[in-house]
């Protein structure tokens, strides 16, 4: 069929206006990362024919550019979690999780997530993902040793800690450095290619959907070689085609708060096309103004002994909480400029080992002198330093609730660095909003009514994550695997 300027997302294609298949297969999946490879490897294994359509010229999607720490736990715990001596219940996972979404938190996902976790684990196990037995007691973003589980969210701080036993649940590749995404789909990747029954066709832009009369997706449109293919899926279309973190125009008008961001984090298909289709054909989207938002203030480790305070001089958070956390209540203060005060001595080697970029903002040989070189009101950082520091002598943090293993008194000479957005610090960011679905990835409407052909999957669909403000690093890929094995399962299955 020859190319069209008019074909996109948001206008689906009429099955009456189809005048012959070009290709035709039972699943058809959109996005080659980690959702859409185990959407397929799922659905081939329940006995689908599955064609992949990936519009880079090689698998990988966001999953590829991340640490591919993923999220994993309950039950008792994985084999790491056992090996390394936790032993983590379902009940403390799910409480954990549902108030790290908060108010739109979504009880069925969550729960069909923790129960299933460790099952998970053992199906990733399976298909040759290695995890070593071994934990990484040390506050970090990621494990760039070759240690497998780590704390990776604000499990150990307030409020989470309060709610549910503490646990570390993130399962870092056994591969040293920032290396585990490549790696990672490198496994899958090498698991689709000797299933006979998937087939991937690459530099492959789906352009949108195919619906019959009755509004059943029956097919997909996709751009190969300069020309315009209908391709047919007998059992269903599984949109894993990422988040809208690359496309501008989506980002302001749907999450105008992740503007202030420095760094879409996310691949350059991640521009909102498969959840412009799922819309198109009535899929509603939620969560839209939501996105993942992060200071990452740690490592050093040290820098927790330190505040975050405003241009006020006064704390809005206990510094002990994830760094996503720290990013989104950032983001909400009405403030002007934002800082990190700390001692000298816990500057430590922040300049060669963090990511955060702030530029030092000042220094003090005494509180009013770094006070002053600050601009803020005479006094306010004093009072804020002083009780502070008393929280500190008598091991509690009354006003906050840092966890007293990181409660330190702040003694001159202090730095402050800039935390402010668009003053030099890095900000990344990536959207947390897409289609609404089932806990088995089908695509509902507003009235929660299933869309008959049509499954999501990863950033694609809105899944189990749902604000910065209780993230924890390997959520994302978590999902987006999980999300994307029962999305495929359930198109297989359909007759």
């Amino acid at each position: 069929m020859t190319s069209s300027a008019r074909t996109s997302p948001s206008h689906p294609r009429k099955l009456a206006d189809v005048g012959a298949w070009d290709l035709e297969t039972d699943v058809a999946i959109v996005g080659f990362g980690g959702a859409g490879g185990c959407a397929a490897i799922e659905a081939a294994d329940a006995g689908a024919e599955v064609m992949v359509f990936e519009l880079a010229s090689a698998s990988g999607g966001s999953t590829a550019l991340s640490s591919a720490e993923i999220y994993m736990g309950g039950n008792g715990g994985t084999r790491v979690q056992k090996a390394c001596g936790f032993e983590d219940s379902t009940e403390d996972m799910f409480q954990y999780m549902m108030a790290s979404a908060g108010p739109q938190a979504d009880a069925a996902k969550i729960r069909n997530y923790c129960e299933q976790s460790t099952a998970h684990f053992q199906w990733l196990v399976d298909l040759g993902v290695p995890f070593k037995d071994s934990f990484h007691a040390e506050r970090a973003i990621m494990a760039l040793t070759d240690d497998c589980l780590l704390f990776t969210g604000s499990e150990k701080a307030w409020p989470f800690s309060q709610l549910a036993k503490p646990c570390p649940r993130g399962h870092n590749l056994y591969v040293e450095g920032d290396n585990g995404g490549p790696l990672f789909m490198q496994i899958v990747t090498d698991n689709i290619n000797r299933r006979e029954r998937i087939s991937v066709h690459y530099e492959s832009r789906a352009l949108t959907l195919i619906i019959d009369g009755d509004g059943t997706v029956v097919g997909l449109v996709v751009r190969e070689n300069q020309r315009e293919l209908n391709v047919r899926a007998r059992r269903g279309v599984i949109l894993c085609a990422g988040g809208f973190c690359m496309n501008e125009e989506m980002v302001r008008k749907h999450a105008p708060m992740l503007t202030r961001g420095t760094q879409p984090i996310g691949n350059p298909g991640d521009t909102g096309s498969g959840i412009l289709m799922g819309n198109a054909v009535g899929g509603a989207t939620i969560n839209m103004h939501e996105g993942f938002v992060s200071l990452p203030f740690y490592p050093p480790a040290s820098m927790t002994h330190g505040i975050a305070i405003t241009d006020k001089g006064q704390r809005f958070i206990n510094e002990d909480s994830y760094h996503g956390r720290l990013g989104a209540f950032a983001l909400q203060q009405p403030s002007e400029r934002l800082y990190m005060v700390l001692n000298v001595e816990d500057y430590a080697d922040y300049e060669t080992a963090s990511y955060l970029g702030a530029p030092v903002a000042a220094t003090g040989d005494t509180v009013a002198e770094l006070e002053q070189e600050l601009g803020l009101r005479k006094g306010s950082l004093s009072h804020t330093i002083t009780l502070y520091n008393e929280d500190c002598a008598a091991g509690e943090d009354t006003l906050f609730h840092k966890a007293a293993e990181w409660l330190k008194p702040l003694q001159p000479p202090l730095v402050a660095l800039d935390l402010t957005p668009g003053r030099g610090v890095f900000v990344p960011y990536f959207t947390l909003g897409g289609l609404d679905t089932l806990p088995t990835g089908e695509v509902v409407n507003e009235q929660r009514e299933t869309i008959p052909g049509l499954y999501a999957a990863g950033r694609t669909a809105c899944g189990i994550v749902r604000r910065a403000e209780g993230y924890s690093s390997g959520m994302s890929v978590g999902d987006a695997t999980f999300s994307g094995r029962l999305a495929g399962r359930q198109a297989a299955a359909r007759i």
